[in-house]
């Protein structure tokens, strides 16, 4: 009974994260852009695989994902092995990374680099940069040098990379930090940070997502130093479905490729954890069984996630990008996306945490609601940036490099533990309907527009998880100084009017005072 209960809320978060897009983009082909019925058909049998893929998976990913991490990073605190630590956090982070959807997405969009060569590149990023997040917990250094010192890294490789590797790179830190390595991270965090006994070990355990969408971004700009060159055309194949019975068939052919391509994604993750059941934990068998089944429900939920953005989803956002820009209707899309990008993130679960945890902190000095209308306000002003981008060709850094050095500024002015959440919350804001729906439509209006998909269209997961950077900050910042207009008045009231003398016989009636 409580598992049917907690499906059916992932169902409902599911519905909630893709139905208003599927709306936006029915009433337009319905009524004002013209697309052909099989693919429009496609889109909607796809709707219901995304929907019940990602009930799916995310029910499994926090049955089993987070169950590892835990597990694993409290047997990693007993072991006191800070080698062992970095090395495990090294090969889970590589793992984990390898079959996260969104990553998968991404990959399989990008032109002229080989998928493979992409997602190994991005998962050793992730691996590296989760030792360093553990010996950052361990050694308790401070979360905003780190962050100084490896951006400062990152726009220095940025400044001299091939322009072509740009947005991919920085698209790559917003898409790695989803549903599959944020609770195994987490948790993760969490286990190792009880090793240390100070006041402090609890808010370093934030901080972990931030560095590790750093380095995809790294690993992906030091690929781009080594890969031949890119193209900038668009790889993404669009299947023509003439009736009911070829879209049928259609997704049933494409089962299997993406089973197998589950499969070997997942198998890494099953076969370490096994090795460190055998090794160490060794589970009573209800608590592994456990995990074996949400292990199961995640390769389940991402087959029916991944077959239904490949097959009908992405495809109809690449033809309906093309299309508005052939009909004319260019300039349209500015406001589309912005209207589009204020659904995205306020139908996104994971926002509405992110919101009652900053309202928690402050005591509720920054309401969830103010909060959520902010991150609302900024996710839909950076997906009308994105489109800017594709109608005129802003280079991607014109708007990174001021955006990161207002962010960086700003956690030197918002408390440390603001700072930490924002960066972690990046991922948050690009959730998968960012890359499964908005990042193809960019594509495909970049593509009938003529322009280089590779440094026009890509760079708009990386907009969307800048934004949140800086706009909890910016609570952070009004929170700080609400705290201390509300503190500082005492002193001054109280030098302002000083206490009664009283006899040194005199009985004080303290209620009376205090009245």
């Amino acid at each position: 009974m409580i598992q049917k209960n907690v499906l059916y809320e992932k169902l409902r978060e599911a519905v909630d994260s893709v139905l208003p897009i599927a709306l936006i983009v029915s009433v337009l082909c319905f009524f004002f852009v013209p697309v052909s019925s099989g693919l429009m058909l496609a889109f909607l049998v796809g709707t219901g695989m995304i929907i019940a893929g990602m009930a799916l998976f995310t029910l499994g990913s926090e049955q089993s994902m987070s169950q590892m991490g835990s597990l694993v990073g409290a047997r990693l605190t007993r072991s006191r092995n800070i080698l062992l630590i970095l090395a495990v956090s090294f090969v889970m982070g590589v793992v984990i990374t390898v079959a996260e959807p969104d990553l998968q997405v991404l990959a399989n969009n990008v032109p002229g680099i080989d998928t493979g060569a992409l997602i190994f590149t991005v998962s050793v990023g992730v691996g590296l940069f989760l030792a360093v997040s553990m010996a950052r917990i361990l050694t308790g250094v401070a979360l905003r040098w780190l962050l100084l010192a490896f951006y400062a890294v990152v726009f220095g490789l940025a400044a001299l990379s091939d322009p072509d590797f740009l947005s991919v790179a920085f698209d790559s830190g917003g898409v790695t930090t989803g549903p599959m390595t944020v609770p195994f991270i987490m948790a993760l965090g969490v286990g190792v940070a009880s090793i240390r006994s100070d006041e402090k070990a609890k808010d370093d355990s934030f901080g972990l997502v931030a560095l590790c969408s750093i380095g995809p971004i790294l690993a992906v700009l030091a690929l781009g130093f080594l890969y031949p060159d890119s193209t900038g055309s668009s790889s993404m194949v669009i299947e023509a479905f003439e009736d009911s019975m070829a879209l049928g068939w259609g997704y049933l052919a494409a089962l299997p490729h993406y089973m197998l391509e589950v499969a070997s994604a997942l198998a890494p993750i099953f076969v370490f954890f096994l090795l460190f059941q055998f090794a160490a934990l060794r589970l009573p068998m209800p608590q592994l069984a456990r995990i074996v089944v949400g292990i199961l429900y995640t390769y389940v939920g991402l087959v029916l996630f991944l077959t239904g953005v490949n097959v009908g989803f992405s495809s109809l956002g690449y033809v309906l990008g093309g299309e508005m820009v052939a009909q004319g209707m260019g300039l349209l899309m500015v406001p589309l996306a912005v209207l589009m990008g204020w659904f995205i993130i306020n139908a996104e679960p994971a926002v509405h945490v992110l919101n009652k945890q900053v309202e928690d902190l402050t005591s509720g000095a920054i309401s969830a609601r103010a909060m959520g209308l902010s991150l609302c306000i900024a996710v839909a002003t950076a997906n009308g940036l994105a489109m800017i981008r594709v109608l005129t060709g802003l280079p991607i850094l014109y708007i990174l490099a001021p955006g990161y050095l207002i962010a960086l500024a700003l956690s030197f002015v918002a408390p440390p533990i603001f700072t930490a959440i924002a960066f972690d919350s990046g991922g948050v804001a690009s959730g998968p309907m960012i890359a499964t729906f908005m990042l193809p439509f960019a594509m495909g209006a970049c593509s009938a527009l003529g322009g280089n998909v590779m440094t026009d269209a890509f760079g708009l997961v990386a907009l969307v998880a800048l934004m949140p950077l800086i706009t909890v900050q910016v609570m952070g910042a009004v929170y700080a100084i609400k705290l201390r207009r509300t503190v500082a008045p005492a002193p001054a009231a109280a030098a302002a009017a000083p206490l009664p003398a009283y006899g040194d016989d005199e009985i004080i009636e303290l209620w009376e005072e205090v009245a």
